[in-house]
């Protein structure tokens, strides 16, 4: 803008001053118009700045913490949720944080190891001394933390100190079904049970090449039944304090297509906290152990006597006298002392009369028909902890004596349980399995290893001895339960025991066309009260019968009260 000025008097300076004002005016105006412009430039520029960066960190803020480029570190791998045969989830993912460290950042290690005692108590100084007193990049301290030790670690301010989220393998069931689940390592890796099988699988491969994603994997559905797995791992646990055993166990096999719907071996280990897992005590007795099945044989060597054509129902073996052999003397625990026809040898459980009938066969038919059912090589399942059964190197006369009423071989209780569904099942011996599996797919697998007509007389003689014999106590009303019981001596510093024992019962149910083949095992039990005995028939059948008691109805079990609950002889 351009100032007027009127014309006055003055002096010849002052009219030379006017026009050098009017110019030097001007000149500020102008300069203040680009300097205001350059302020509302550099301001825009600071707001972008501002703008992207704070963009940036909220990004960042909503990823994944990214995986640290220092040696040795390696992200825990996902894993596909395990679920039972009705989609109740056994094991999943969860996430969790774990504490890291970079040294070169740890201003005042001894301050910092004593802040972080203070949320970790067992934290080991000496050993977190050393990582910290080193050149490292990266450093564990802690992995698995609970939401509250982060929260209360992150609160001490500890400079140099981290997070990394982590995936970590969750049962909601505990303790329930560890045997059958198994375990996984800190890297999520599975080193037991079914996790391990699943891994090997394929499952590690796709870990390896970094395919294993959540979207990616589908659930594993397993053939057990959760419902039928708590009744079966809370009665094991209740009989086992009930008669002060030392351990116990159970299966409940589909005895149509040979899935596992329940299995369990106490004492146990809960999964999420596996600090005692490896412990002896905590063995998985129902597939990773052997042991003596006492007269639970007894339903093998019968079936083998009848199988063979060389003895029929009808026969009758003489139990007057004790057998000797080889200077040992065989001998029935609740001896009758007569002549005993083959029902009776089958539900007096006589050591002599069973004997007698598999002399009948001979020593090498004997020891076929134990392998043809399955009895004498390792069994063939899913989970990787399955023990090798033990026979003599050589059999003789006298070992296949014992071996008659269960003394000599030793087999996994799994594998007893699938042998006993191929004798009342038709004679097909079916590999157990821990995955679903249809009849058809059964069918195509199974193995025909004694006749129908003779899987009929041991659905009969089962039945025969729940109502008279040593399985009474495990019949439950209309359920028409058949078992056979298993008193067997323990071998203790190379000797048999006559005061520990290892108990055992098989039951069918129904017994007129068995769905289920449930079968338990306590070891070393004692009486329940004073003055009471400890045989099979008083636990381990008292147990089987609760068990079929409280888990056929979700099994779908009909109980029929309406038609004659007595064994019917079928004729060959």
């Amino acid at each position: 803008m351009i100032r007027l000025w009127k014309k006055s008097r003055g002096t010849a300076a002052e009219g030379a001053a006017r026009p050098r004002s009017i110019v030097m005016e001007g000149a500020r105006k102008s300069t203040g118009g680009r300097t205001r412009h350059r302020v509302l430039m550099s301001v825009a520029v600071f707001f972008g700045l501002y703008a992207a960066i704070g963009g940036r960190l909220v990004y960042l803020g909503l990823q994944e913490p990214p995986a640290s480029s220092a040696p040795g570190v390696h992200i825990t791998a996902s894993r596909p949720d395990l679920v039972d045969r009705n989609g109740e989830v056994l094991a999943t993912d969860i996430k969790t944080a774990s504490l890291f460290a970079e040294p070169r950042r740890i201003v005042d290690i001894d301050e910092a190891i004593e802040k972080l005692a203070t949320v970790l108590p067992d934290l080991d100084y000496n050993q977190t001394y050393r990582k910290l007193d080193s050149d490292a990049g990266f450093v564990w301290l802690r992995r698995q933390l609970s939401p509250r030790q982060q929260a209360e670690i992150m609160a001490l301010g500890v400079p140099g100190l981290g997070f990394r989220t982590e995936k970590r393998r969750f049962y909601p069931g505990g303790s329930t079904a560890s045997h059958i689940l198994g375990l996984v390592n800190i890297d999520n890796k599975g080193i037991a049970g079914m996790e391990k099988y699943v891994d090997d699988q394929g499952l590690a491969d796709l870990q390896a090449t970094g395919l294993a994603v959540p979207g990616n994997l589908e659930p594993v559905r397993l053939s057990v039944d959760l419902r039928v797995q708590h009744v079966v791992h809370d009665e094991l646990v209740q009989g086992m304090e009930k008669y002060h055993a030392i351990a116990a166990g159970a299966v409940v096999l589909d005895a149509k297509t040979g899935e596992v719907v329940a299995m369990a071996s106490v004492p146990d280990y809960d999964p999420n906290k596996p600090y005692n897992a490896l412990e002896k005590d905590r063995l998985n007795r129902m597939s990773a152990g052997v042991y003596e099945m006492g007269s639970t044989f007894k339903l093998f060597t019968t079936a083998m006597a009848l199988d063979s054509g060389l003895v029929s129902i009808n026969d009758s073996f003489d139990a007057t006298r004790a057998l000797r052999i080889a200077g040992f003397t065989i001998n029935d625990f609740h001896g009758k002392h007569r002549v005993l026809t083959v029902p009776e040898i089958f539900i007096y459980s006589s050591n002599i009369g069973t004997a007698k009938m598999a002399d009948v066969v001979g020593i090498e038919g004997h020891r076929e028909f134990l392998k043809r059912v399955g009895l004498l090589d390792r069994m063939r399942t899913e989970l990787p902890e399955v023990a090798h059964p033990t026979e003599p190197r050589v059999w003789k006369k006298l070992n296949s004596i014992t071996i008659s009423f269960g003394h000599g071989v030793a087999t996994t209780p799994l594998q007893t349980a699938m042998a006993a569904a191929a004798m009342v099942n038709g004679g097909k011996l079916i590999p157990p399995t821990f995955l679903p599996r249809t009849e058809s797919e059964a069918a195509a697998i199974a193995e025909q290893v004694i006749s129908p007509e003779t899987s009929a007389l041991m659905r009969y003689l089962l039945r025969l001895n729940a109502e008279r014999g040593s399985g009474r106590r495990a019949d439950v009303e209309g359920y028409f339960v058949g078992g056979k019981t298993g008193t067997a001596e323990k071998v203790v510093n190379g000797r048999y025991s006559s005061d520990k024992r290892f108990n055992a019962f098989i039951a069918s149910f129904p017994a007129n066309d068995p769905d289920y083949v449930v079968l338990v095992i306590i070891d070393e039990p004692k009486p329940e009260k004073p003055g009471m005995g400890a045989t099979a028939g008083l636990n381990a059948g008292t147990m089987a019968g609760n068990i079929i008691r409280r888990s056929a109805p979700l099994l779908g079990v009909k109980p029929d009260f309406g038609h004659e609950s007595a064994a019917l002889l079928v004729s060959r």
